[in-house]
């Protein structure tokens, strides 16, 4: 949706999407010493234990992503007389009307490559031009977090390659808006114009503040381009109108100090996504296209009290949007823009944990929003939700269809732990049967930045339920999913009622009778690797092991080296340990490096990536040293170190390299809670 779009921010976190062969398309550190030197020393040795199980689990988990091999393809573009897709040596398309065509190849991803480049590309986003006459997409090498965007003239296979591309839009057939990165950085829009006798490109923006992202996108209904310029509690917006042969940026509101908006357009209106509701949380105002400043924001519409926004998205004459219930569950609000008082609910299936709209082809019908909801064990459903109607039908479009139940046998339960301020935390809990204190129990967690843990479908999260597992997802406070006061409260200072809340939640579920420490294992990937570290130095009694992707461990030493990639954009979140003597104090008390102790510890398989520039390698490794030494005296504590080279903070795209590190992780988990494997005729001593 349209601001999920624009919350995309240069943070330690990359949304890690699931990967099916031939259907997922992707979609300062001493780094290179420390890869050369991680296999021949103890950390590379720790992983052969794992090899014999590691296979095993390969050919599952081989077997149920073939199962979902006919989820929505995401890669597909409708056209107004083509559909493009990607194969993997590049993009073709086929006409709308004629299925039995042979495709016609628009780009071969041989071509990207120059010079001496031997990298293997990756499509991850396409846009065609309002006309179809031309095409762009972005590339990614699959080892480094190196862009190219290729420009095609369409039906003559001729363009252009622009290097570092983030994001991209079409104002016109002729003219493309784009944003690019150095580093981490992302601070220039700049405007290609397109012409018979080749191509002129000039800048259209440049942000002077380090901790500021910017992006462009463009409306659903095509007529505004947006620049936003995000940080982590401030935005400002300007707006392209794409009618206007000037093409020339109008900033709606100028940045103030904890003012967040977002911007989509209804005919000659501004609508605006602000956090100027009730408790600075969001809420939706409206203000016309010829003043769009705060002066003229009139508010349309404001969740009730407990009901927070969000995603929102503006779809013919409505503006939708999805929020979370006192209940901690999904339901979609669609406000039509001419009467904003006739606002109607629509409740959503107490198992959807995420729900993504569906941009349309350039020629298809305003009055409908497609969308897919899912949940981690629930593959996505297609749904159609006529606007006017107010009725959901089912992807086919054959009429009114009932939610279906929970997948299988599996449950879904919203439960409440209270944290030692009194404060009930959400925790998700996903199971297939009847729970026990010997139940296997997988618990995931990130809390920051204010993002929700991800919650989207993964096949490798339905074969553990099948296999007997539950699976919990702790809403900790630093996250985003109860609102703006949500994350605030878990910032700088307030860091610590992460870990206190990560605490109560697994309190809560062993008093429940879900599992028992002793069978529960704790999982988070980069900025969720504090709150799980630091409660390993707190309690490590409480869970039998752990796993952490891409983690952010030494929290201190990070915050302490400007120089570094995103330590000055991370001092909102964080704190400045050098400029405020408190901040360095509060970060000190739970950074999960700073409190490693001579204890008990858990199993930890770390899996780090070689060309992170997100998390620094060395932090990871420095914490991997010091938890072997404490865990010395504990012959049952395991501590494996995975460096994956040719890999950046979200992990692998290729294939065969997302099985390798699923199976693994999967091997360490059944190898430490001593769990037999699929198949097993009887349960393995250790």
């Amino acid at each position: 949706m349209a601001v999920a779009a624009a919350l995309r921010l240069a943070a330690r976190s990359v949304t890690f999407r699931s990967r099916l062969q031939d259907v997922f398309v992707t979609r300062r550190v001493r780094c290179r010493y420390y890869t050369k030197k991680i296999h021949s020393d103890r950390f590379g040795r720790d992983l052969e234990r794992y090899k014999d199980l590691k296979a095993r689990f390969k050919r599952h988990l081989k077997a149920t992503y073939g199962r979902f091999s006919d989820l929505p393809d995401h890669s597909v573009v409708y056209g107004r007389h083509h559909v493009y897709f990607v194969e993997r040596n590049g993009i073709y398309r086929m006409e709308k009307t004629k299925s039995e065509s042979e495709p016609e190849p628009v780009h071969d991803l041989g071509c990207v490559a120059t010079g001496e480049e031997t990298q293997a590309w990756t499509v991850q986003r396409i846009r065609l031009s309002p006309q179809e006459k031309h095409l762009a997409a972005t590339l990614k090498t699959r080892s480094t977090e190196t862009t190219r965007c290729v420009v095609v003239k369409l039906g003559q296979r001729r363009g252009l390659t622009l290097d570092n591309v983030v994001s991209f839009e079409w104002a016109t057939d002729e003219v493309l808006f784009y944003t690019t990165r150095e580093g981490l950085k992302c601070r220039n829009v700049y405007r290609l114009d397109l012409t018979q006798n080749g191509s002129t490109i000039r800048s259209v923006y440049e942000e002077s503040q380090p901790d500021i992202f910017v992006e462009v996108s463009r409306s659903r209904d095509g007529r505004v381009l947006s620049i936003a310029c995000s940080g982590r509690s401030s935005s400002e917006v300007l707006l392209v109108d794409v009618s206007d042969p000037r093409l020339e940026p109008v900033l709606v509101q100028e940045r103030q100090p904890q003012l967040l908006y977002y911007v989509e357009h209804w005919r000659r209106n501004a609508i605006i996504l602000a956090n100027t509701g009730p408790g600075r949380e969001y809420q939706v105002v409206k203000a016309p296209m010829s003043e769009p400043s705060m002066m003229s924001w009139d508010a349309i519409f404001t969740p009730r009290p407990g009901t927070v926004l969000k995603d929102m998205d503006v779809v013919g004459d409505h503006c939708v949007l999805v929020a979370a219930t006192t209940s901690d569950q999904l339901e979609l609000i669609v406000v039509p823009l001419s009467r904003p008082r006739a606002a109607y609910t629509l409740q959503l299936p107490s198992w959807a944990c995420a729900v993504e709209s569906q941009h349309p082809g350039v020629a298809e019908p305003c009055g409908t929003v497609d969308l897919l909801i899912s949940s981690p064990v629930r593959p996505p459903v297609s749904y159609r939700l006529g606007l006017r109607e107010g009725l959901l039908s089912s992807g086919a479009g054959d009429g009114p269809a009932p939610f279906p139940a929970d997948r299988g046998n599996a449950v879904t339960a919203r439960l409440k732990a209270r944290s030692q301020d009194g404060t009930l935390v959400p925790v998700t809990l996903l199971r297939g049967g009847p729970c026990t204190k010997d139940t296997p129990l997988l618990v995931h967690v990130y809390g920051a930045y204010g993002r929700d843990v991800d919650m989207r479908f993964r096949p490798e999260k339905s074969f553990l339920l099948e296999q007997g597992w539950a699976l919990a997802y702790c809403h900790i406070r630093g996250g985003g999913e109860r609102g703006l006061a949500w994350h605030r409260q878990a910032q700088v200072e307030g860091k610590r009622r992460s870990v206190e809340d990560l605490q109560a939640c697994l309190a809560h579920l062993f008093a429940s009778g879900v599992s028992g420490p002793r069978r529960t294992v704790l999982t988070a990937r980069s900025a969720g690797a504090v709150p799980v570290g630091a409660l390993c130095n707190r309690r490590s009694d409480m869970m039998l092991a752990v796993t952490l992707q891409s983690p952010f461990l030494d929290v201190l030493a990070t915050m302490e080296d400007p120089k570094l990639p995103l330590t000055l954009e991370d001092r909102e979140e964080w704190g400045d340990p050098l400029g405020n003597p408190q901040h360095r104090l509060t970060i000190a008390s739970y950074c999960p490096v700073c409190n490693i102790t001579s204890q008990r510890y858990p199993s930890m398989l770390l899996t780090a990536y070689a060309d992170d520039q997100r998390t620094p390698l060395a932090g990871v490794l420095k914490y991997a040293e010091k938890l072997k030494e404490a865990a010395k005296a504990d012959p049952e504590a395991n501590i494996v170190v995975n460096v994956q080279p040719g890999a950046n903070h979200g992990g692998p795209d290729d294939w065969e390299s997302v099985l390798e590190e699923e199976a693994l992780q999967l091997a360490f988990l059944y190898k430490e809670l001593d769990v037999a494997p699929p198949g097993a005729r009887r349960r393995r001593n250790k």
